[in-house]
């Protein structure tokens, strides 16, 4: 069984991309998360133990974000998933949505961003 834990719209300012000025001045970046992972045992017990914090996952996640400048929306993206499954042993598998509403982009656009997957089974193959 799979079920899910998600956090959405968490606003963190960062100095990632491509342009000079975003490393220096940084943006807002509004990341989603979702975490696969077994609640049957938390939705008995009603026990914090029996779960994973929500708030220890954006913990997590905000210093896997903000902790280095990166060029790339992918490798922010990639740091964040790549935390959260070091962190959180409960989770199998994480997907962060990282948008970036405010990219230099000469066109009107209401947002930009990126979607990654990445789950423990998946990084168990690669070793």
């Amino acid at each position: 069984m799979t079920d899910t834990i998600f956090i959405h719209g968490l606003l963190i300012h960062a100095r990632h991309g491509v342009m000079e000025h975003e490393a220096e001045v940084g943006q807002r970046f509004v990341i989603d998360l979702e975490l696969s992972t077994d609640l049957g045992e938390s939705s008995r017990t009603d026990r914090l133990a029996d779960t994973v914090s929500y708030a220890d996952v954006v913990k997590a996640a905000s210093a896997a974000f903000a902790g280095k400048n990166y060029r790339l929306l992918e490798r922010a993206a990639g740091a964040v998933a790549e935390a959260i499954l070091a962190s959180f042993p409960r989770i199998s598998a994480v997907k962060v949505t990282v948008h970036k509403p405010h990219a230099p982009i000469a066109a009107l656009f209401h947002d930009v961003g990126v979607v990654i997957t990445r789950s423990r089974a998946a990084a168990k193959g690669a070793e």
